[in-house]
C-alpha cells in the first residue's frame, strides 16, 4: 500500500457511530486510511504494530455491523485492538500509547467505555464475553457480546474452559478466532468465503432448525442426515471441533475480505446461541516490512516507515535476558538432562539460540502457564532438569502448579523469572511486583536474586545443580554493566554479601535494588548488604547486622506487603532483636505506563528516592545528625 498522511474519511470519524454512516462501499477506503494512520503513528510512538495491522478490516467491520458500546467487545490481550482504539475516541492521542500519562498500552475499562473488559494476559476473552452474555440475558437486555481471540490465545487452556462451558448453554455469544497463523490460497478462499455466507444466512439456519424438529421423530433419518452433515462439513470447514464442543461454527473466511466480513457478521448478528467465527488474516497485512518480518515488527520503537527494515540494534552490553539465554545454551551442553519450557516466550525470554542449538530439548507449550509447569514437573521426576523461562506476570498463573506440582513434592524445576519488579510502557499487566510475596511463602523453594549480571549467572547455576524448585529473579533489561564470566562459579546458598561496612544504618538490598542504593549508604555511612537470597535469608549475618546497628532499612523492587522486607520483619520479631527495621519497595497501587525509570522514580525506588525516604524516616525518629544529601 502507499503511505500517506490524508485521511479524508478517517478524519471525520471520532466513534463508531460516525463510522456507520458510511456506506458499505466506503469501508475499504477507511481501511487503507487506518492502516495508514495506524503505520505512521507506531513509528513515531512506537508500540505493537504487526498484529493490529492484521485486524484492520475486521475492527472496522465489527464497529460498523454492531451497536458498540452497547454491544461488547472483548479482546483478547490487546496487541491486535490499536485500530479499536482509534475508533473509539482515541485517535489524536494515539502517539501517547504506553507513555507516562498516555493511553494504555493494552485494553482498559478505566479508559473508555468501549473497552468492555480489561486484559493484558491471554485467553481470558471467551470467559469474560461468556460472563457479559449469561448477564445480558439475564437482564433481558438485547445486547450482543462478541469475544476476538488469536490463535496464539486459542493455545491457552483457560480459553477451552471457556467454550466447553458456553457450548453448553444457550448464551447469544459470538466468538471470532483471529488466525494470523496461516493464509488462503486464492482458489479456496472464494468457495469458503461462499460457504461462509451461505451457513450464517437465515435460510440455512432455519431448515437447519426445522430439519432438527422433523427428523428428530424419526431417529433412523435423523442420525443418518446428522452424520451427512457432519461429513460434508468435515470435508470443506475444519470445524468439528468447534461443532462437537456447542457452537455453530462458520469459517474460515478471509479477514481482509471487506464484504464478506460485513455480511458474515450482519448474519450472525441475529442468530441466537453460541456462534464459532473462524477468520484467517496477516499480521502485518498492508505493510511490506511487517508482512515479511511479523515478530519483528509485532513491538516496536521508533522507526522510519519508508526504509525496508527496522534500525539495527547497536551491540552494547548484555541484558538479564541474554544473560540467561547464554547460560540456558552453555549448561545444556553440559549436561544433557538439561531441556528448555517457555509459555510462548521463545524471543522475549532469550531462547532462539536455545532453540537452534538444541530443539529436541526445546518445548515452547504456547499460552499455558500451567500446562507448562506441570510438564516440567513431569521431566524433573524422570531424572531431566527442566528450565522454565517465564515472566513474572505470567508465573501468576500457574500458582497452584507451582504450589502442588513442583514445591510439595520437592522437584528440581528452576524457574528463570524475566521482568520481575517494573517493566515500564507494559504497564500494570505485566509488572512483577509479587513474585518474592508468592513464593517465599511455599515451602521447599530457593529464590534468589541477583544484583547484577555476573550474579545473575552465578545463581542460575546454583539453581540448576539444587535438588528441589529453584528460582532466580532478575529484571527487564540491562544491569549495571558487570562483566559476566561464563564459568560455572555458584554462590553459597543463604549467603549475603556485606557490600559497604559503616556505621549506626544498615541498608539490606535486594536484587536490582543494590545499585541505587550504593549512593545512600555511601552519604549516610551506612552498612550496605547485597542480601543475594529471599529464602533462605542469610540469619546469621541478619544478627550481626541487628546486634551493630540500630535501624536497617530494607529495599526491593517488589510489592512491600509480604516481600523481602517481610522476611526480615518477621525473622527479627521471632527472635527478639533489638533494632528497628523500616521497609521500602513497590507502593500498594497499580503503578500505571511509563519507562521503568519513570516508575522506578515514582515508587521512590531510584538514586534520589531511595536517599530521601531513608532521611525522611530518620528525621522522624530524631536522627538529626544526617550528613549532607541531595538537595530538592
Amino acid at each position: 500500500m502507499t503511505l500517506t498522511d490524508h485521511y479524508p474519511l478517517l478524519d471525520n470519524i471520532e466513534f463508531p457511530s460516525d463510522l456507520r454512516q458510511l456506506e458499505t462501499s466506503q469501508l475499504t477506503t477507511l481501511s487503507d486510511e487506518l492502516r495508514s494512520f495506524l503505520i505512521s503513528s507506531v513509528s513515531k510512538s512506537g508500540g505493537h504494530l504487526s498484529a493490529g495491522l492484521g485486524t484492520i478490516e475486521l475492527t472496522v467491520a465489527l464497529h460498523y455491523i454492531f451497536d458498540t458500546p452497547t454491544d461488547k467487545l472483548v479482546w483478547d490481550v490487546g496487541h491486535q485492538a490499536y485500530p479499536h482504539k482509534i475508533l473509539t475516541g482515541r485517535k489524536n492521542r494515539i502517539a501517547s500509547i504506553r507513555k507516562k500519562g498516555g493511553i494504555a498500552p493494552f485494553i482498559s475499562r478505566s479508559e473508555s467505555e468501549y473497552d468492555a473488559f480489561g486484559v493484558g494476559h491471554s485467553s481470558t476473552s471467551i470467559s469474560a464475553a461468556l460472563g457479559m452474555a449469561i448477564a445480558a440475558a439475564k437482564n433481558n437486555e438485547k445486547k450482543r457480546t462478541v469475544a476476538i481471540i488469536g490463535d496464539g490465545g486459542l493455545t491457552g487452556g483457560m480459553a477451552f474452559e471457556a467454550l466447553n462451558h458456553a457450548g453448553a448453554l444457550d448464551a447469544n455469544l459470538l466468538v471470532i478466532l483471529n488466525d494470523n497463523d496461516m493464509s488462503i490460497s486464492p482458489n479456496v478462499g472464494a468457495l469458503k468465503n461462499y460457504l461462509a455466507r451461505i451457513l450464517s444466512g437465515k435460510l440455512y439456519t432455519t431448515v437447519k432448525q426445522g430439519s432438527k424438529k422433523v427428523l428428530s421423530t424419526m431417529p433412523s433419518v435423523w442420525e443418518l442426515a446428522r452424520r451427512t452433515e457432519e461429513h460434508v462439513k468435515g470435508m470443506v470447514i475444519p470445524g468439528t471441533l468447534f461443532e462437537e464442543m456447542g457452537f455453530n461454527y462458520i469459517g474460515p473466511i478471509d479477514g481482509h475480505d471487506l464484504p464478506t466480513l460485513v455480511k458474515t457478521l450482519s448474519n450472525l448478528k441475529d442468530l441466537q446461541g453460541p456462534q464459532f467465527l473462524h477468520v484467517v488474516t496477516q499480521k502485518g497485512k498492508g505493510y511490506s516490512p511487517a508482512e515479511a518480518d511479523p515478530v519483528g515488527y509485532h513491538g516496536v520503537a521508533t522507526f522510519d516507515p519508508s526504509q525496508d527494515n527496522l534500525p539495527l540494534k547497536t551491540s552494547s552490553a548484555p541484558s538479564y535476558t541474554d544473560v540467561f539465554g547464554q547460560w540456558l545454551c552453555d549448561i545444556a551442553k553440559q549436561d544433557e538432562r538439561v531441556v528448555g519450557i517457555t509459555p510462548a516466550m521463545r524471543e522475549g525470554s532469550g531462547m532462539v539460540a536455545f532453540e537452534q542449538q538444541h530443539p529436541d530439548r526445546y518445548f515452547d507449550v504456547g499460552i499455558a502457564e500451567q500446562h507448562a509447569v506441570t510438564l516440567a514437573a513431569g521431566m524433573a521426576c524422570e531424572g531431566l532438569k527442566p528450565v522454565v523461562a517465564i515472566y513474572s506476570t505470567f508465573l501468576q498463573r500457574a500458582y497452584d502448579q507451582l504450589i502442588h506440582d513442583v514445591a510439595l513434592q520437592k522437584l528440581p524445576v528452576l524457574f528463570a523469572i524475566d521482568r520481575a519488579g517494573l517493566v515500564g510502557p507494559d504497564g500494570p499487566t505485566h509488572a512483577g511486583s509479587y513474585d518474592l510475596t508468592y513464593l517465599r511463602c511455599i515451602p521447599n523453594m530457593l529464590i534468589m536474586a541477583p544484583a547484577d549480571e555476573n550474579e545473575c549467572r552465578q545463581m542460575l547455576n546454583t539453581g540448576i545443580h539444587y535438588n528441589g524448585p529453584a528460582a532466580v529473579r532478575y529484571p527487564r533489561g540491562k544491569g549495571p554493566g558487570v562483566t559476566v564470566n561464563c564459568g560455572d562459579e555458584t554462590i553459597e546458598i543463604g549467603r549475603a554479601k556485606l557490600v559497604r561496612e559503616g556505621k549506626g544504618i544498615a541498608l539490606l538490598a535486594f536484587g536490582s535494588m543494590l545499585t541505587p542504593a550504593i549512593k545512600t549508604a555511601e552519604k549516610l555511612n551506612a552498612s550496605l548488604i547485597n542480601m543475594r537470597f529471599i529464602k533462605p535469608l542469610d540469619e546469621a549475618l541478619i544478627k550481626q547486622i541487628a546486634a551493630e546497628h540500630h535501624m536497617i532499612f530494607t529495599i526491593e523492587e517488589n510489592t512491600v506487603s509480604g516481600g523481602a522486607g517481610s522476611a526480615v520483619n518477621e525473622f527479627v520479631h521471632q527472635h527478639g532483636l533489638n533494632v528497628d527495621v523500616f521497609n521500602l519497595g513497590l507502593p500498594d497501587l497499580n503503578l500505571e505506563h511509563g519507562t521503568r525509570e519513570e516508575l522506578l522514580q515514582q515508587a521512590k525506588l531510584d538514586e534520589k528516592g531511595i536517599l530521601r525516604s531513608v532521611e525522611q524516616y530518620l528525621l522522624m525518629h530524631g536522627e538529626s545528625h544526617l550528613p549532607h544529601s541531595y538537595s530538592s
